[in-house]
């Protein structure tokens, strides 16, 4: 009896491995794939919510700091008021002390026998009423006037020589120079 030899063949019937192997490769590296992939959108998913957490922390902090102004808001507007207040008087008291001096000092030019009736003072002109005894103070107070560097005109509104009381009653208005729209009033 002849016995059946086992056989073997050192060849390989790559055809069908071949196919076996890609088939293989591609459900491995599609298995890898779809793991990948699966991890990157819970990442994104993950990330979304630490965005949305942060979002909404963001969005109460607002609100806390809208409140906080809010309540501030009276205490800046007092505050604003103030201010404002403070450099109207600031400004009004540095022209007030210029036009004070200014006022003095053209009061200071009047001679002696010069009593004024009315004066009238503002930024930008000044009216005089007087009475005086003779012409000689009027014509050297109209010289001072000027003489004084800050006035710009001068005119001699009126003159009445009142014969009864023996006094001539004067007008006179002046106007005073202008620099930069503010009255040019210093403190000389």
């Amino acid at each position: 009896m002849a016995k059946n030899s086992a056989s073997i063949n050192l060849l390989r019937n790559d055809n069908k491995e071949t196919f076996e192997h890609i088939i293989n490769w591609a459900v491995t590296i599609g298995r890898i794939l779809v793991v990948v992939v699966e991890l990157a959108a819970l990442a994104a998913f993950l990330y979304r919510f630490t965005l949305d957490n942060q979002l909404q922390d963001l969005h109460s902090k607002i609100q806390q700091e809208q409140a906080i102004i809010e309540i501030q808001k009276t205490n800046e507007d007092t505050y604003r008021n103030l201010q404002d207040r403070l450099s109207v008087i600031s400004s009004f008291a540095k022209s007030g002390t210029t036009d004070l001096k200014t006022f003095k000092d053209i009061l200071s030019f009047a001679p002696n026998g010069m009593t004024f009736t009315t004066v009238t003072f503002s930024p930008d002109s000044m009216h005089i009423e007087a009475n005086l005894e003779s012409v000689t103070p009027l014509s050297s107070f109209i010289s001072s006037l000027r003489a004084y560097p800050l006035i710009n005109t001068i005119s001699l509104d009126k003159i009445e020589n009142k014969t009864s009381n023996s006094v001539i009653n004067v007008g006179i208005s002046t106007t005073f120079k202008q620099q930069g729209g503010t009255n040019a009033i210093s403190n000389n």
